[in-house]
């Protein structure tokens, strides 16, 4: 068990009904409608709830940023990357995101709010070398990690192979490639891959790729935030989806 915290979290792993809820705990002194509604919610549920000292809130959360709201909970519960892939494979709008090396909990649920809210299937992380979803990362995302398919895998390379194997192109993101996120077409099956900020796609991750796409940019500095690139390309797939001039 774990502690989520923030309105958001709590309230989202109460809609998805991934986890296991075993109480809550909401400011004594943070009364509003959103709470009222919170507060009822949980009492259809028979969930116990107890109302104490934001102190109290502060020390189980250990951040002052709980927003009123900590809960204790199951840890997130990881999904079948086959399942994933034989449920939907030779779907044209089935798309992936693969995150290879990111390690700051602060971009993982960034890549996870966006990819939840742009349509994307799943995310993939690698077993090492990977930020975890931590109650941080479900804060960060909103709360959009408790309804997002998240799937860890052993080995990220083999991953790969078995999406090519069903049909999915693996598209990476290198700030060296030729062609542009512009000038490609993602309307296909796709895995989109984004790699760090220091070091970007791991060697063998880059040559397992399909093909390689850059962000074209200006001015001195080296390269966009990974999660802010990681969102160019998942909106610039949407919009190609949707048909969005």
């Amino acid at each position: 068990m774990e502690i989520l915290y923030g309105y958001h979290p709590v309230n989202e792993a109460l809609e998805a009904g991934k986890r296991t809820i075993a109480e809550v705990w909401l400011a004594r002194d943070k009364s509003s409608p959103r709470m009222q509604r919170f507060a009822e919610k949980t009492a259809t549920r028979d969930i116990p709830l107890t109302r104490v000292r934001t102190s109290r809130l502060a020390s189980l959360a250990g951040t002052d940023r709980h927003q009123g709201v900590c809960a204790r909970v199951s840890g997130f519960p990881y999904a079948d990357p086959a399942e994933i892939i034989k449920r939907e494979a030779g779907s044209s709008a089935h798309c992936l995101l693969l995150l290879d090396s990111i390690l700051d909990p602060h971009n993982l649920g960034a890549l996870i709010r966006t990819a939840y809210c742009s349509g994307i299937d799943g995310v993939v992380i690698p077993k090492d070398r990977s930020a975890s979803p931590t109650p941080t990362v479900s804060s960060i995302s909103a709360g959009a990690l408790e309804h997002t398919r998240l799937m860890r895998v052993t080995n990220l390379v083999k991953a790969m192979e078995s999406f090519k194997s069903e049909g999915l192109w693996l598209a990476g993101l290198d700030r060296e490639a030729r062609d542009t996120l512009f000038s490609t077409d993602f309307t296909g099956p796709l895995a989109i891959v984004v790699g760090s900020e220091e070091k970007g796609l791991r060697p063998l991750v880059k040559k397992s790729c399909d093909m390689l796409i850059g962000i074209p940019q200006v001015g001195h500095i080296d390269s966009l935030n990974a999660s802010v690139a990681g969102g160019v390309v998942m909106y610039e797939v949407f919009r190609q989806r949707h048909a969005i001039i």
